[in-house]
């Protein structure tokens, strides 16, 4: 049995790791998953008690879930280092520190605007705060990552990594939330618009989206929700 990648929509970060499967090439399914609906269904407790995304199934139907792990497993399975470099090497060190920090703090800091957003009864001077806030804490990230952006194409070398996949899932939300244009941090801008351009990227947007792209052809369909629940929920 081929993996399967749970992904939400709309906008989630799991479209990220969506791309990262298109480059490292290896066979693979996904389901497809309504974050504002099928996935705060009791139900999905059984994939994620979180009732987050992603998850993955394993070829020997084990349940994985959180960004980090399912990176990881997908690095130690990536024996032609099409998405991360030899343990303890200076590449796969610094790849990793990206990682910890775009799945922490830059992640983290859009947290007060998703609350705002998604708030279920509207209370306007939380919301603002929370808006004001998360403003802040994002531009604060937007920053400190700009620094850490060096000199080569993508964040580890000349290829797209791990690390590109954990950040293209995520940098969007900068757009998404109208935070401050993309072009006060141009090393981030032009990462993003290389990676914007990127097939495996473009497959994984249209995807997410429920269009029909053709990818690398590592993908070998959907698998819907209720049957990843039956089959392999806990």
């Amino acid at each position: 049995m081929e993996p399967i990648l749970v992904y939400g929509f709309p906008a989630g970060s799991s479209m990220g790791l969506v791309a990262a499967l298109e480059w490292l090439g290896k066979p693979y399914r996904l389901c497809r998953v309504d974050m504002l609906g099928e996935m705060r269904e009791p139900a999905y407790a059984r994939i994620n008690a979180r009732h987050e995304t992603p998850a993955l199934v394993t070829e020997d139907g084990r349940v994985l879930t959180e960004t980090m792990a399912i990176a990881h497993w997908f690095a130690a399975r990536d024996s032609d280092r099409r998405i991360s470099f030899e343990p303890r090497s200076a590449e796969a060190d610094r790849m990793l520190q990206l990682m910890a920090f775009l799945n922490t703090g830059f992640t983290g800091a859009f947290t007060p605007l998703w609350a705002a957003l998604e708030m279920a009864q509207p209370d306007p001077p939380m919301q603002a705060v929370l808006r004001r806030f998360g403003r802040e804490m994002v531009i604060e990230r937007h920053d400190k990552l700009e620094a850490m952006i060096g000199e080569t194409p993508y964040l580890v070398g000349n290829h797209p990594t791990l690390a590109d996949g954990v950040l293209v899932g995520v940098a969007r939300w900068l757009d998404f939330h109208e935070v401050a244009s993309s072009d006060r941090w141009p090393k981030l801008a032009a990462l993003r618009r290389r990676l914007d351009a990127d097939p495996a990227v473009r497959y994984a947007i249209a995807i997410e989206s429920g269009e029909v792209l053709a990818g690398t052809g590592a993908c070998r369909g959907h698998v819907p929700l209720p049957e990843v629940i039956e089959r392999f929920g806990r």
